[in-house]
């Protein structure tokens, strides 16, 4: 098969022929049609992500779509033909969806929404995973609370704000000028993200705070969250890092959660939870309650490097994904 192969960190993928993934009695084999770039895919290519190292030389890709081929004899749950999705690879020594096939743990995968595409499909599954993580696992969202999402027309915020929306919520999100009108057509109210923490907590909650509050971007955006959260509320990030100081979060007796997306691909614990959430997101696309945003341009395996620029640059509107 051919598939794309990262050989030294910051290098260019070298697109050549490959072994044919064997697979085992618990995976199935898929033929990729598309890959969805994520910015953790730049990241793992420049040999920066500790927490997500991939043994080189490898292939890289955490999202894919695409269509079982062959089953392993303890199987199941698909067959082959079967349209699939999921988050499958591309890190700890997995092989990434970079390929024209795959070998996959079935755990990971969901059907494929009937009324996506494959690119679409292909641009969901860590963006949702991370989004569903955060709000329903560990936040236990419920109908009628008001939910604040930093970073709602981002990948995983634009995600989390239609979470949010489906399971009832009143739903912020912060974002620059030039977003207001994709985190509004999502649904959600918008906030300038230059705008001060007491301002928005006055005018939106009279002051009591944000139920639940989902910071996607770091660092600073953190801190703000630990001053936006209402007492006895919850604060869930996907980007800890730092130094930060807890006690606005003390003060309010709220509490906090880290969602670390990659654990069921690193450690193989909670995997089949990565295959319910994705058939959760399958039920709520073909609802009509959830639409990844895609970027217009199209790559191919020979491009990947295009798209990593992109992202590098902060210049993509919408996830990125390569056609296989």
């Amino acid at each position: 098969m051919r598939a794309g192969v990262l050989e030294t960190h910051n290098g260019p993928l070298r697109v050549s022929t490959v072994s044919l993934p064997r697979i085992g009695p618990r995976e199935v084999r898929v033929r990729v049609r598309a890959s969805g770039v994520n910015p953790l895919d730049t990241k793992i290519h420049a040999g920066a992500a500790a927490h997500a190292r991939h043994p080189l030389p490898a292939i890289p890709g955490i999202d894919l779509a695409g269509v079982v081929e062959q089953t392993g004899r303890e199987v199941s749950r698909f067959k082959a033909g079967d349209e699939v999705y999921g988050m499958t690879g591309g890190v700890g020594g997995v092989q990434g969806s970079l390929a024209e096939f795959a070998a996959v743990d079935a755990d990971l995968l969901a059907l494929k929404p009937a009324n996506l595409s494959m690119r679409e499909a292909a641009a969901l599954p860590l963006i949702f995973i991370t989004a569903w993580e955060g709000l329903i696992d560990r936040a236990v969202l419920k109908a009628g609370q008001k939910v604040l999402i930093h970073g709602g027309a981002g990948g995983v915020g634009h995600v989390a704000v239609q979470i949010a929306r489906a399971f009832g919520a009143e739903v912020f999100a912060t974002g620059s000028a030039s977003q207001r009108t994709t985190i509004e057509g999502f649904g959600a109210v918008f906030i300038d993200r230059d705008a001060s923490v007491e301002a928005y907590v006055s005018a939106h909650t009279s002051g009591r705070g944000f139920d639940i509050v989902y910071d996607t971007v770091g660092g600073k955006v953190l801190d703000a969250s630990f001053t936006a959260v209402r007492r006895f509320g919850h604060v869930v990030s996907a980007l800890g890092w730092g130094t930060h100081a807890l006690a606005p979060l003390s003060f309010r007796a709220a509490s906090y959660s880290g969602v670390f997306t990659l654990l069921p691909l690193l450690s193989g614990e909670g995997r089949t939870h990565h295959g319910e959430i994705m058939a959760e997101a399958t039920r709520l696309a073909e609802a009509g309650k959830l639409v990844p945003l895609l970027h217009p341009r199209r790559f191919t395996m020979e491009s990947v490097g295009e798209a990593y620029a992109l992202i590098r640059e902060h210049t993509a509107k919408g996830k990125l994904v390569v056609d296989i």
